[in-house]
C-alpha cells in the first residue's frame, strides 16, 4: 500500500490528540495516504476520517507511571508481547513507506519499525525535567532508534539531551499548531458578579486542579466574588483524583461556586464565558496548548511558572506565571487580573493576532509533513498471493466507515 502509519496512544481529543489530527491533516495536504493506528476507539477516530485518514485498532502498550509498580510492569510485558504481535501484522497489511510516532509513550513502534526497516520518525509531546535520570534515560532510550525526532518545545528537547546529547543536536523544533475559536468574541467589559475561573484539561495531581480549588477559596475568603468551571475528565485508573478533588470542594464549603463539566468535544464556549483561564500546573509540562487556547479566544492566562509553559506564555501581555504549587500566589494573580480587568481584557484582545501568527496550523501542517518527508521511503517487494493471505490477520480488526 505505501504511505504513512501514524501511531498515537489515545482516541480522546485533549492537547496530543488534537495535534495528531492536525499532524494527520499535513500529511493528507501533502498527497500522502495515512493509515492511523489507535489502541482503541473514541471521539479522534471520526474526525480522522474526516481529515482524509483511515483508521486501524491496534491495541499497543502506553508508558504510564503505574507501570512502575510490580503489578503495572508485569501488565505492561504481558501488553508488549501483545502489542509487538499485532502491531507487526499492521505493518505487514499496511506495508507503509513511513512511520510516524506521535508521542514517546508508545516506543513499541519505533522498534517494530526498525525491525521491519521502516524509516520512523516520532514527535516528542512530552518533557519532565524533575523525573529521576534513570526514568528519564528509559523513556529517551527508544529514540536513538528513530531517523528523525520533532519536539514540540525547546524545553522537551533539552529534556532529551539530558539523557543523550545527541537527541538534543538532532530534534527539530515545531511548536504546536493550535486552531482557535471559530469566532473569537471579546470579554464581558465589566466584572459584575463572581471572577469566572477556567480550568481545561486533564484531572491529574500534576496538572494542580486542587491548587486553582485552594487559589478560589483564598479568593472568597478575601471577600472577593469568584467562581470554578473545570473542564476535563481523568486517565483511567485515576477516579481516586476526581474523588479527592469533590471531597476538596466539600470541605472548602465551595458547591456554589465550582462546577465539575467532565470532557466536552469543544472548550471554546467555556473558553468564552469566563473571564481567566488557569494552567496550575505542579509538574512540568513540555508546552502549554491550553494557555494559548486562553489566548486565541482573547481571554487572560494564568500558568505556572516552570518549563514549556513559560514558553508558551512568553511575550503575551495578558499572560501572568506565578511559582507552581502556590495557591496564594495565584490567588493574587487572578485579583490582580480583577483589579486591572479593562487593561487585562484589552490586552488579551490584543495578544490574539500574536497567538495566530505564532501558532498557525497551517505553518504546523507544512512544517511536520516535511519533516516526515525528509525520511528515505521504504521499498517494498511485490507481495505474491501465498505472501498476502498469510500477511492478512485475523486481529486486530480495522475500523472502517
Amino acid at each position: 500500500m505505501g504511505g504513512v502509519l501514524v501511531a498515537h496512544p489515545s482516541a480522546e481529543l485533549y492537547g496530543s490528540d488534537r495535534m495528531l489530527l492536525e499532524s494527520v491533516r499535513g500529511l493528507v495536504e501533502a498527497g500522502e495516504e495515512v493509515i492511523v493506528a489507535l489502541p482503541t476507539s473514541g471521539p479522534l477516530v471520526e474526525l480522522l476520517r474526516g481529515a482524509g485518514a483511515d483508521v486501524t485498532i491496534c491495541p499497543a502498550p502506553v508508558l504510564r507511571k503505574s507501570a512502575l509498580t510490580p503489578k503495572g510492569f508485569l501488565k505492561l510485558v504481558a501488553e508488549s508481547l501483545t502489542g509487538l504481535r499485532d502491531s507487526w501484522r499492521v505493518i505487514s497489511r499496511v506495508r507503509p513507506s513511513r512511520v510516524y510516532v506521535s508521542t514517546l509513550t508508545i516506543p513499541l513502534w519505533i522498534l517494530v519499525a526498525r525491525l521491519r526497516r521502516v524509516p520512523v520518525l516520532c514527535h516528542v509531546h512530552e518533557g519532565e525535567s524533575s523525573a529521576s535520570p534513570v526514568l528519564r534515560g528509559a523513556l529517551a532510550l527508544p529514540l536513538l532508534l528513530a531517523q528523525r525526532v520533532v519536539s514540540n518545545s525547546a524545553f522537551s528537547a533539552s529534556v532529551l539531551g539530558a539523557s543523550f546529547r545527541s537527541l538534543e543536536r538532532r530534534a527539530v523544533i515545531v511548536y504546536n499548531g493550535v486552531a482557535g475559536p471559530p469566532e473569537a468574541r471579546p470579554a464581558r467589559e465589566s466584572l459584575d458578579g463572581p471572577l469566572r475561573v477556567v480550568y481545561v484539561g486533564r484531572l491529574s495531581p500534576r496538572k494542580g486542579v486542587d491548587v486553582a480549588l485552594d487559589a478560589v477559596s483564598i479568593l472568597l475568603s478575601r471577600g472577593v466574588p469568584a467562581r470554578l468551571d473545570i473542564v476535563g475528565t481523568v486517565f483511567d485508573g485515576y477516579e481516586w483524583y476526581e474523588r479527592s478533588l469533590r471531597e476538596r470542594v466539600a470541605g472548602l464549603d465551595l458547591e456554589g461556586a465550582v462546577t465539575f463539566h467532565g470532557f466536552v468535544p469543544s472548550v471554546w464556549e467555556h473558553i468564552a464565558e469566563g473571564d481567566v483561564v488557569v494552567v496550575p500546573s505542579r509538574a512540568d509540562e513540555p508546552f502549554g496548548n491550553t494557555a494559548v487556547e486562553a489566548l486565541l479566544c482573547g481571554r487572560p492566562v494564568i500558568a505556572s511558572a516552570t518549563s514549556g509553559l513559560l514558553e508558551a506564555t512568553a511575550g503575551y501581555r495578558a499572560a501572568l506565571t506565578v511559582p507552581a504549587e502556590s495557591p496564594s500566589s495565584l490567588a493574587d494573580a487572578l485579583s490582580d487580573v480583577g483589579e486591572r480587568w479593562t487593561y487585562m481584557r484589552t490586552a488579551a484582545w490584543r495578544d490574539i493576532e500574536l497567538a495566530e501568527a505564532r501558532h498557525s496550523t497551517g505553518t504546523y501542517r507544512r512544517e511536520i509533513s516535511a519533516a516526515v518527508a525528509t525520511l528515505p521511503a521504504r521499498r517494498w517487494e511485490q507481495a505474491t498471493a501465498q505472501t498476502r493471505r498469510v500477511a492478512v490477520p485475523t486481529t486486530p480488526e480495522r475500523s472502517r466507515a
